[in-house]
């Protein structure tokens, strides 16, 4: 009579200890980041200077912005290799444009409209012609990254024109327009995926295509929208690149795509799609962002940057696993 008590009492502690593992699973990203900050204020006393936290958050601004759009393409189940691209023909011809007509206001609107075609035709590519994300998208990127070249002849695009450089260097406080710029393009994803019907749909065609179909959300769809949000992401992050760097560069945004996914993942966002958050992209583009100032601030050797951030990746991606094995 008197272990049945004891039995109960040792399956609650049982759940308790689950919980906290489930709990440490689930905000790994945040417990890293935080342990990533504070070992920096006690080794770096540059560390937590306004200047030093507003220029980590500006060299960003971009990643942050393209990483928020990777989640939606994530969490639906698919992969997006061509926002580097996409940045690179969206800075080119925002320049073109300001060099050509004097216009500050049409060459950087224009980027964002050049990455919402883009990204559309990736779309439409996709779901039109049944190729799988990351083949299409490789493809499209090789595709996209020679039009930036035809369109700058291979040379950079100089830009003059007074004002260009106002999104990408002027300050507001003290802080940069692109962090502004940045905190509200986020705001709304995080808004976009977590407060609306379409954002749950963007999970439901991510966890079961088909199930999803049959409950009548139109799939493709969904994920013309998702890549769509993708381009016109990576076209906003190179109306604030090529603003700061006043030039059109057709390689500028090489590697882009594989820091965003790679903070995407780091942030615990499922590659297998239907799991996911926009905050997740942010704290693992942040906590890439960190490693790399750490690395400065503490003068060492910036080789083995990119080996850490990779066991860094390996081990989210690891603990990961090992929550959806304890789920099962």
């Amino acid at each position: 009579m008197s272990e049945a008590p004891n039995t109960a009492f040792t399956k609650i502690k049982e759940r308790k200890r689950f919980s906290l593992q489930e709990y440490a699973i689930e905000y790994a990203v945040l417990i890293l980041l935080c342990a990533v900050i504070i070992a920096l204020a006690i080794l770096s006393p540059s560390f937590f200077t306004f200047g030093n936290i507003v220029n980590i958050l500006n060299q960003n601004a971009p990643l942050l912005i393209i990483a928020a759009a990777s989640t939606f393409v994530i969490i639906s189940g698919n992969f997006d290799l061509s926002t580097g691209a996409i940045f690179g023909v969206a800075g080119v011809v925002a320049a073109w444009l300001a060099v050509t007509f004097g216009n500050v206001w049409l060459a950087l609107l224009a980027a964002p409209i050049v990455g919402i075609v883009l990204g559309a035709f990736n779309g439409v590519v996709i779901t039109k012609l049944r190729i799988h994300s990351f083949l299409a998208t490789l493809a499209s990127s090789m595709i996209f990254t020679t039009i930036a070249v035809l369109i700058t002849g291979g040379s950079l695009i100089t830009v003059t024109t007074e004002g260009f450089t106002w999104l990408g260097r002027n300050r507001i406080g003290g802080i940069f327009v692109a962090v502004f710029l940045m905190l509200i393009v986020v705001a709304v994803f995080w808004l976009l995926l977590s407060r609306t019907v379409f954002g749950r749909h963007v999970y439901a065609v991510g966890g079961n295509a088909e199930a999803a179909e049959l409950s009548g959300i139109k799939v493709d769809k969904i994920r013309v929208i998702v890549f769509t949000l993708s381009g016109l992401a990576a076209g906003i992050a190179a109306a604030v690149g090529v603003s700061r760097i006043a030039s059109g560069q057709p390689l500028a945004g090489q590697g882009l795509e594989l820091g965003a996914i790679a903070a995407v993942i780091l942030g615990g966002t499922s590659i297998y799609g239907g799991v996911g958050a926009v905050w997740r992209s942010l704290a693992g583009v942040l906590l890439m962002a960190l490693i790399g100032n750490g690395f400065d601030l503490l003068n060492l050797n910036p080789q083995l940057k990119d080996m850490v951030t990779g066991i860094i990746i390996i081990a989210a991606v690891a603990l990961a696993a090992a929550g959806r094995g304890n789920k099962r």
